[in-house]
């Protein structure tokens, strides 16, 4: 018996790797259009499809953002500026995106822009903290998609959305885990709708890496700022050592966990261009594949213990 589900489970391994395994041929005629390509992994995958052939159309926010990566990639490469909170924004894009493309549509559209500060306990934060955040990893991801449907439709393309392997498992406070919640759900939904157009959703829920999200100056000023601004009676209830040790548990896991090889997001998500069969989910790191992933699966009193065990106790905690 268990030499058939040994057999079983072999064969569906090795068919699974060569299907996989199978590309597309011909990128110098497919346009893909990729936002927050200043830095990071946008500005990476930018160079590298542009490098493959692929004809990139990126997004980026700042002019001195998107000079530097034309300079970087003077051909195959073009660039617009662009901010995902904004409708009127989007709309230039579009029609920007639609003169380059022509009739043939847009073959891919990448939903990397996003941002994290700030991040730490919830009682910290404002509904602005969290309207900030959603507003572009969010509300973002969901404005440019529906605005490029058209175009992505009448070339039968591929929409990929930057999740976060925290869109698996909310591990702080803040609005970085529920946006990327977010993106999980609207993408799952969204797939499901456009598999009859022949259109496919891909997730891509990288682990921590080092990049401008999780940069620990930036971090350290954000948790300062809203320690700072709380009133004096909720932060009496934290105390100042909470303060300081949240700091160290935010240093040792951005120094312990984080990836310097970024290089990892923008291969994934070149896989679901270039793949005959794309996956539904990606999820680049060792962090994430090894320690997210499994204790998003394990019962939620579990990840609540490790967590409690990690995080530092306010000083009016009743445990």
């Amino acid at each position: 018996m268990w030499c058939y589900v040994l057999l079983f489970a072999m064969v569906w391994a090795i068919g699974w790797l060569l299907r996989d395994r199978q590309k597309i041929s011909r990128f110098s005629n497919k346009h893909v259009f990729i936002t927050g390509c200043d830095t990071g992994f946008g500005n990476l995958l930018a160079k590298r499809l542009s490098r493959k052939g692929f004809q990139v159309l990126a997004g980026c926010l700042t002019q001195a953002g998107a000079d530097d990566l034309q300079k970087a990639c003077p051909t195959g490469l073009k660039c617009t500026l662009l901010d995902v909170t904004s409708q009127e924004s989007i709309n230039k894009a579009v029609e920007w995106v639609k003169s380059e493309v022509g009739d043939r549509g847009l073959y891919g559209l990448v939903n990397n822009a996003g941002i994290a500060n700030p991040i730490g306990p919830t009682e910290w934060m404002t509904i602005q903290d969290y309207k900030r955040v959603m507003d572009v990893n969010a509300f973002g991801t969901i404005a440019v998609s529906l605005s490029f449907l058209s175009l992505i439709k009448k070339a039968q393309g591929r929409i990929i959305n930057m999740a976060s392997i925290l869109g698996r498992i909310s591990a702080n406070g803040g609005g970085y885990c529920v946006s990327k919640y977010a993106v999980e759900a609207f993408s799952d939904s969204l797939r499901r709708d456009m598999q009859h157009f022949g259109v496919r959703v891909c997730i891509i829920e990288p682990g921590f890496f080092k990049t401008a999200v999780t940069n620990l100056d930036s971090i350290e000023r954000s948790l300062q700022l809203l320690w700072d601004q709380m009133p004096p009676e909720t932060k009496m209830t934290y105390g100042d050592k909470y303060f300081q040790q949240y700091l160290k548990v935010q240093r040792l896991i951005m120094n312990f966990i984080c990836d310097a090889d970024i290089s990892k997001v923008p291969k994934c998500i070149e896989h679901a261009l270039q793949a005959r069969y794309p996956r539904t989910r990606y999820s680049p790191g060792w962090d994430a594949k090894l320690v997210w992933l499994p204790a998003s699966y394990m019962p939620a009193f579990i990840t609540d213990a490790v967590l409690a065990f990690v995080l530092p106790k306010p000083k009016h905690s009743i445990h």
